[in-house]
């Protein structure tokens, strides 16, 4: 069973939904230059309902040890998502310091990307293998790019991972399939406006999960 981590989360009404839709993760974004960031101390109020129910994610992009030490402090995720270039070393560091699990983003294009994919595994609980963004933007994800998921036929990794990057309830279906994928990611996908969740899709991309 293939199993959903929604991400980007803003409101009480689309973290419900994911909850009621069965999301295994819920995902917080602390990322000023994102149209779905999230501060630490807003992220806690609003995640705390989640606490026990889904994994709490903190997604990052090359964050400094004061924003990562704010974030494990305040918001207390179970997993801090590495999502710009860090380094094995500095997820050394991020897990020392922050107690949390490391989800780490490996941006995917060609079949060539994957190489990083052994190199990562003993510094990582999962791995999530995204499309790479578009040449000039200033976004390393959730702007609704794909990649070719049948580059991930028959692969096999020591560590659970998620399939992400132009995933939509309309096609989460498909992505599974031929992936294999025991994980997917949505942001983009299920919202109306960059930000802007809707809780009606989120409630159908977790269905279409649930019945691929």
């Amino acid at each position: 069973m293939t199993h959903a981590k929604i991400c980007g989360l803003t409101s009480p009404e689309s973290l419900d939904a994911a909850l009621a839709g069965g999301a295994a993760f819920v995902g917080a974004v602390v990322f000023p230059k994102s149209p779905r960031h999230i501060d630490p101390l807003h992220g806690a109020t609003l995640f705390e309902r989640a606490r026990g129910r889904a994994g709490i994610v903190a997604v990052t992009v090359d964050a400094d040890d004061a924003l990562l030490t704010e974030i494990a402090l305040i918001l207390k995720p179970d997993l801090i998502q590495l999502h710009g270039h860090e380094t094995r070393e500095q997820a050394q560091r991020v897990r020392t310091l922050t107690g949390a699990g490391i989800i780490k983003v490996l941006p995917i294009r060609s079949a060539e990307d994957f190489a990083e994919a052994d190199a990562w595994e003993p510094f990582a609980d999962h791995l999530m293998f995204d499309a790479k963004p578009p040449e000039g933007s200033h976004l390393p994800g959730g702007v609704g790019a794909r990649f070719d998921w049948s580059l991930l036929a028959g692969r096999v990794f020591d560590r659970p991972w998620f399939v992400a990057g132009g995933l939509t309830p309309d096609n989460v279906a498909q992505a599974i399939s031929v992936s294999g994928a025991p994980l997917v990611d949505v942001s983009s996908g299920v919202e109306t406006a960059p930000g802007v969740k809707d809780p009606a899709l989120i409630a159908a991309f977790l269905e279409a999960v649930r019945s691929a």
